[in-house]
């Protein structure tokens, strides 16, 4: 058999290169009769063009990260591959619509970092509140000034709400009501009897929350539906200083929208771990976004702990080899 992994960041080691020592947990679940192929890596891990169609060609198992999966992506590995796995909670890039009626399986982790997520996106909020970033900038630049950056407010005056009441809304809500008066949440997909046995208001629509909330973040899947669903138009609803934070999937906000309500001072701050493309520097408007004080970003690492990244790297390895042998893939995070 043979596993490639397309994008492993955890394969990188201290040089930057994909390394097969590295891949402890990986070995334990396939075996010494399993090929193991780690992914090409120049700076970035190489994701298209004919030298990566060639290092996919043959394998019976891919495991994604970033990875797209695409019709040049099906062509170029070829009619062995089983099982396609997504290390990770999103289930954009697995492209299911493509995958059906393949035969090949897919599956991801939806669940592995629930704790992680949630955690990281009460850092980045507090972080605009408190104007945590602008203070550590100013001091360590010889600034010293405690009203530099503005007066914060007080949060537990405060609402806020939540844009997606999956896994991971529900465990920020859990953590918002340590700190803020209130919590609103709006997602169709959730009645609002579940909503208030996690003590949330639901809201009946996006301009309900946004008029309501006086810190938002957003935690829904990526979808055809809410493809770029924090736009102008949702922008226009929100309330005077609001605070926004996407730790979700970049694109569903728009950044230039973002970009003009901060600068017409409608929106108080916004912070975010993702972006499209990954790297906000690789996109102008984006870049303009990282000048501002009041935008507080990190590298798409809210998921990230040892504790989380061992745990998804299991659970993925022990599901191909499953598939592999001929067995079902994790219930859980089936996909195709």
């Amino acid at each position: 058999m043979r596993v490639v992994y397309t994008d492993p960041a955890w394969a990188l080691n201290d040089l930057g290169q994909p390394d097969l020592a590295r891949a402890d947990i990986e070995r334990a679940a396939f075996g010494s009769e399993t090929e193991l192929r780690l992914g090409l890596f120049d700076g970035r891990y190489l994701l298209q063009g004919p030298a990566f169609h060639d290092h996919v060609r043959g394998a019976d198992a891919l495991v994604i990260y970033r990875c797209q999966v695409t019709p040049e992506l099906l062509e170029a590995v070829g009619p062995t591959c089983r099982v396609i796995a997504r290390s990770g909670v999103g289930i954009d890039n697995l492209n299911a619509p493509l995958l059906a009626g393949t035969g090949i399986v897919s599956f991801n982790v939806p669940d592995y970092c629930v704790d992680e997520v949630s955690t990281h996106t009460l850092a980045l909020l507090l972080a605009l509140e408190r104007k945590v970033c602008t203070q550590d900038r100013l001091v360590k630049n010889s600034q010293w000034n405690i009203h530099a950056g503005g007066v914060p407010r007080r949060v537990s005056t405060c609402t806020a709400g939540i844009i997606g009441f999956g896994r991971i809304g529900r465990a920020t809500a859990r953590k918002l009501q340590a700190f803020y008066q209130n919590v609103i949440a709006y997602d169709p997909y959730v009645s609002a009897d579940l909503m208030a046995g996690y003590g949330v208001t639901a809201a009946t629509d996006l301009a309900e929350l946004f008029g309501s909330a006086d810190a938002v973040v957003i935690h829904a899947a990526l979808t055809g539906e809410t493809d770029r669903l924090i736009d102008a138009a949702a922008l226009s609803a929100v309330r005077p200083g609001a605070l926004l934070v996407n730790t979700a999937r970049g694109r569903l906000v728009d950044p230039a929208a973002v970009l003009d309500t901060l600068e017409a001072g409608r929106l108080g701050g916004f912070a975010s771990d993702v972006f499209t493309p990954e790297d906000p520097n690789d996109d102008p408007t984006a870049r303009k976004l990282l000048t501002r004080d009041d935008v507080v970003v990190s590298a798409h690492r809210a998921f990230l702990s040892m504790e989380s990244e061992r745990s998804c790297r299991r659970r993925i390895a022990e599901g191909v080899a499953t598939v592999l042998a001929g067995g079902p893939p994790p219930a859980e995070g089936r996909v195709t």
